[in-house]
């Protein structure tokens, strides 16, 4: 598929005494250059490098990150049907709370995967990371349905022999009159 993708987080006051704000995932886009902007500063993730920048200048509570790219794996293709069968079909998006000295509270909330497999997602919360969900569009989720259409076969399903029929372990019996 290929396709660059752009990232949008935003931080959200809150009327909380114990926490200022929160990170939120705004949205997740194709990047056809719509963010063509001064970069403010780069984040290298793995062999690639994001870039970020401020979506309004005239603010901080809005970060736009682009670099990202999105392929797809025969061997998640189970987990791509599993999100596109569901009722929501979404992008998934792995983030983490980093300092900067960009972001007014000195930290800032950078993605650092974005993916389709319902399967790679539970994976990543299983092991404790933060991961939000943004709603596929109709034009990739047609791309991502025809992709799931030619390559995922459900395993077929084995017959399970039910306990009573295999061999159960009963132990001699001493008889009364023995004097064993």
């Amino acid at each position: 598929m290929g396709l660059s993708l752009a990232i949008s987080m935003r931080c959200e006051a809150l009327d909380n005494p114990w926490q200022s704000h929160r990170w939120v995932l705004k949205s997740v886009e194709a990047d056809l250059g719509q963010y063509d902007q001064p970069k403010k500063f780069e984040v290298p993730i793995g062999r690639e490098m994001i870039t970020a920048h401020q979506l309004d200048q005239t603010s901080a509570d809005e970060w736009v990150y682009r670099g990202f790219h999105i392929d797809l794996f025969v061997d998640e293709a189970e987990g791509y049907y599993l999100n596109v069968s569901s009722p929501e079909p979404s992008w998934f998006v792995m983030w983490r709370i980093e300092e900067s000295e960009f972001h007014p509270s000195h930290e800032i909330a950078i993605p650092y995967r974005v993916m389709l497999s319902y399967n790679e997602a539970g994976r990543l919360l299983d092991g404790g990371e933060q991961v939000d969900r943004f709603v596929l569009s109709g034009e990739i989720l047609k791309s991502i349905e025809d992709y799931v259409a030619e390559y995922y076969r459900p395993e077929p399903k084995r017959r399970i022999r039910p306990a009573s029929f295999e061999g159960a372990y009963r132990p001699k019996e001493k008889l009364s009159g023995d004097s064993k």
